[in-house]
């Protein structure tokens, strides 16, 4: 088992990882690579340096810090050559001004276990629990095993939110201490996954079908939640919708609880800033009902409309 693990962020008090009130860790490294990607910072495994520019006060100590000449001025910024970056630290401790920072944030088990148990009191209260998110938490199985048995011994909810693209035996070694699995269904067309997210989809679909095979005969319930992000010339469209409507009608519906569509939103746009990097979908606005209407309507063909669900910012015409 990794002895520590790297998390991009611990977030209290979330609300839509799973039921209740929750804590979920969000881990590093991904390995798909979304165009859309609303955590660019988790999909490398190694920790990284991003530069704050709200913060920053233009004293170039992070430049004459670097002993690998990574990094230079820029006019109105300060540019890491990522290429050149060893991930050292040193730039991170010369920063009088906090303004350069990691990205993640090592835990070792109980470190990590002490740091969600904090909000013990509002799971009891709101019916929360734990959530292992990423980037992808089964890239690091081992650890989340331990993790979640831990918790389930705390007698603390988990939930596992998953894109699928990972071994089989990931997944199921920690099955057994899941409460709730939240999986990623994003493009049914093999080619276009690969196009969006850098992966084929195989792997995916036959991961979900284990999964639902070893749901039906758990010693403990185990809730599944599927996610389709709704995102613009990628997933949302109606025939992508049908085909992985088909697919869970015909492989995981007496185990289905939801079927969750999150509407696209832009708010990761200053990450990919932070980071010096491209978004395919800077300046694209929220989803109308309009264009989520037939989307909707192409999910509930084939699921029961109590259990679809169009979450997220969703703006009138």
């Amino acid at each position: 088992m990794d002895k520590k693990l790297l998390t991009i962020d611990v977030s209290h008090g979330t609300t839509h990882d799973g039921p209740g009130m929750r804590t979920t860790v969000f881990v590093k490294g991904c390995p798909l690579h979304c165009r859309w990607c609303q955590n660019p910072e988790s999909i490398h495994v190694r920790n990284e340096v991003w530069w704050d520019a709200s913060s920053c006060i233009g004293c170039l100590s992070c430049a004459a810090a670097c002993t690998n000449d990574a990094i230079r001025p820029l006019p109105g910024r300060i540019h890491i050559e990522r290429e050149k970056c060893r991930s050292c630290g040193a730039c991170v401790e010369a920063c009088p001004a906090a303004a350069m920072l990691w990205e993640g944030q090592e835990y070792d088990l109980e470190s990590l276990l002490r740091e969600v148990l904090r909000d013990r009191t509002f799971y009891d209260q709101f019916g929360g629990g734990v959530t292992c998110s990423g980037g992808e938490p089964l890239l690091h199985a081992e650890f989340v095993e331990a993790f979640f048995s831990r918790l389930q011994e705390e007698k603390i909810s988990t939930a596992l939110d998953t894109c699928g693209c990972v071994p089989w035996e990931n997944l199921e070694c920690v099955l057994p201490y899941t409460n709730y699995l939240l999986y990623d269904m994003k493009i049914f067309d093999s080619a276009l996954h690969r196009k969006f997210t850098g992966q084929p989809n195989e792997k995916i679909l036959n991961n979900l079908i284990c999964a639902a095979s070893y749901m039906r005969s758990a010693d403990h319930p185990i809730k599944l939640w599927i996610r389709t992000p709704l995102i613009y010339g990628a997933t949302a469209t109606v025939d992508n919708i049908r085909r992985i409507g088909s697919f869970l009608r015909e492989n995981a519906k007496d185990v289905l609880e939801r079927w969750e569509m999150p509407a696209f939103n832009g708010v990761c746009v200053s990450k990919y800033e932070k980071l010096e990097q491209k978004w395919d979908y800077d300046g694209m606005g929220a989803m109308t009902r309009q264009q989520i209407a037939p989307l909707r309507k192409a999910a509930e063909e084939f699921i029961s409309k109590e259990k679809v669900l169009v979450s997220g910012m969703i703006r009138e015409e």
